[in-house]
């Protein structure tokens, strides 16, 4: 699973100028967003490991930069019409309101990168605490984008 996402990431940012060149199928964009928020979401399982046990400042720092910049990536090139639904096999869990709220979503995605940039800032300092808290921020605002505009697990 994690080569494949880790594959699936690397491919999104080797093909980065490809996409500006031609349209993105929908079940190609879905497949690439669902890499990057799950890659996203497990360098938030690091600094959550780390902050309940035993603290690795060098492990923070790699997992809040990957995290920063993931929500630097231009992700939202990723929502193309027709990825609102699944299609060809690729399942989707963002809800239509997504697509319809542009500038709600808009909102939630410069809160996301405001605080993801700002934990990248904090765990470079190596403060525990101060991590603690600016990770509670990051994930605030994750959850504000979810339970919007994502849709439950069946």
């Amino acid at each position: 699973m994690m080569k494949k996402i880790t594959l699936a990431v690397a491919a999104l940012a080797v093909t980065g100028a490809a996409f500006a060149q031609q349209p993105l199928k929908p079940e190609d964009a879905i497949e690439y967003r669902q890499a990057g928020y799950a890659y996203m979401g497990w360098s938030m399982g690091k600094i959550k490991a780390n902050l309940e046990g035993t603290y690795n400042k060098d492990q923070v720092i790699a997992a809040a930069n990957t995290i920063a910049a993931i929500a630097n990536s231009g992700m939202g090139a990723l929502y193309v019409p027709g990825s609102e639904k699944d299609v060809n096999g690729a399942k989707t869990r963002v809800k239509p309101e997504f697509f319809q709220k542009q500038q709600e979503v808009g909102k939630l995605a410069m809160a996301f990168n405001k605080e993801a940039n700002e934990l990248a800032k904090v765990a470079a300092t190596g403060d525990a605490a101060a991590v603690k808290a600016q990770f509670g921020k990051v994930g605030g605002a994750c959850k504000a984008c979810h339970d919007d505009f994502r849709m439950k697990k069946d």
